[in-house]
Formats: structure tokens, C-alpha cells, sequence
């Protein structure tokens, strides 16, 4: 990777939703319902953000059912796997999410 979109990579992840997006996806795949939850923003906000996350190849997106869920996809990116590893754990705020999307089609 070349030092420009590391630098862009970087402006990207100096935003908190974003950053907080990703440390949400370090515990597990998430849907944008459980993300509108976690986060306590708007769906079309939370869509914005992953989009931006997608474009810079930072997340993925699988369909399950009706469903999409995100993923992190940083694998090949070290120097952004490294700056996940510090970030606070969100696993008690999954937990308490869990079930959103469930119950939204309920």
C-alpha cells in the first residue's frame, strides 16, 4: 500500500462513528440494525459510514437472507489490524444488542 492511501486510510479512521464501527466488527458481524442501536445514530448515517468503510476495503458485506451483514476485511491491511488491537472491547454492548434484528422483523 502506498503512503497516500495510508494517509487517506488514516483521515478515515479519525472519525469516532467510523472508528467505532470497526471496533463494534472486531467482536463480530453486524447488520446495520444492531450498528443503529450500538451507536445511537441515524440508519442513513451508520449506511454513509460503512460505505466509506466498504470503499476503502476496510469492511464486507455478506446477505444473509434479507439481511446484510458487515465484516472487517483487514486482513491484508496490518498497519489497520494494529490500530483495531488497542481499541476497547464492545463485547458487552454486542451482547446487549443482540438481538435488534431479530425482534425487528418479529
Amino acid at each position: 500500500m502506498d503512503i497516500n492511501r495510508m494517509a487517506n486510510t488514516l483521515r478515515l479512521l479519525g472519525s469516532e462513528p467510523r472508528l467505532t464501527i470497526l471496533a463494534l466488527l472486531r467482536e463480530r458481524a453486524l447488520c446495520v440494525c444492531e450498528l443503529v442501536a450500538a451507536l445511537g445514530i441515524s440508519q442513513p448515517a451508520v449506511s454513509q459510514h460503512l460505505q466509506k468503510l466498504k470503499a476503502y476495503g476496510l469492511v464486507r458485506e455478506t446477505r444473509r437472507g434479507q439481511w446484510i451483514y458487515y465484516s472487517l476485511d483487514v486482513a491484508d491491511k496490518p498497519f489497520v489490524a494494529r490500530i483495531l488491537e488497542e481499541l476497547p472491547s464492545h463485547r458487552e454492548q454486542i451482547e446487549k444488542i443482540r438481538t435488534v434484528c431479530e425482534e425487528a422483523i418479529s
